[in-house]
């Protein structure tokens, strides 16, 4: 069984792509783009240090135009980013191979994150089923098991070499002479795992 995991690099994508491993599916790794920026091979990276087939599927640049309008006039990236994702698992799903799509979200997490009803949707519009390992793990047990497996980078958002939907976000609120600290919190760690701990 194939399943289509969407791919950023950080512990809790990683995470979830070594459960869904341990479940006994064929984990395939995919990243999105806009072709901005090339932070996608941070992910690509990554993957190959973890052992996993990974692929980027370019999404149009329209997206993450309206999600930087949208982050403008919010004064906070919340929406921008769940539309982003909701996006990407719309495409992922889309692909004539993929029959199972799944993500990092986790039990606690509020952007991005599916509903029910729009993970009902996702999965009746595509004909696909969506898969979340993380959902019923808080935070203090998926620390345990990142700080078990994984050898982790944690820096402040925006020094972390990072592929997720935030690197083109911010370039391309740059490019419009917005500076992305007023969008984003102005201390914000995040993480990236590079290679396998001895386990």
């Amino acid at each position: 069984m194939i399943v289509y995991h969407l791919y950023s690099g950080g512990k809790d994508s990683s995470l979830a792509a070594w459960i869904l491993a341990r479940l006994g599916y064929e984990v395939r790794l995919i990243t999105v783009s806009f072709g901005l920026l090339d932070s996608w091979r941070h992910a690509k990276e990554t993957a190959e240090r973890l052992g996993f087939e990974h692929r980027v599927i370019y999404l149009p640049r329209e997206i993450l135009e309206r999600a930087a309008e949208t982050a403008i006039a919010d004064g906070h990236p919340n929406n921008a980013i769940q539309f982003i994702h909701e996006k990407a698992l719309e495409a992922i799903a889309s692909l004539p191979e993929v029959e199972r799509v799944s993500d990092g979200t986790r039990r606690d997490d509020r952007v991005p994150f599916l509903d029910l009803p729009k993970a009902r949707s996702l999965e009746d519009r595509y004909n696909v089923a969506y898969i979340r390992p993380l959902l019923g793990l808080g935070y203090r047990t998926i620390r345990e098991l990142v700080e078990k497996l994984f050898v982790v980078e944690i820096r402040e958002s925006e020094e972390l070499e990072k592929s997720d939907y935030e690197v083109e976000l911010r370039h391309l609120l740059r490019e419009r002479g917005v500076d992305p600290l007023t969008i984003f919190p102005k201390s914000h760690y995040q993480s990236r795992v590079v290679g396998w701990k001895n386990v």
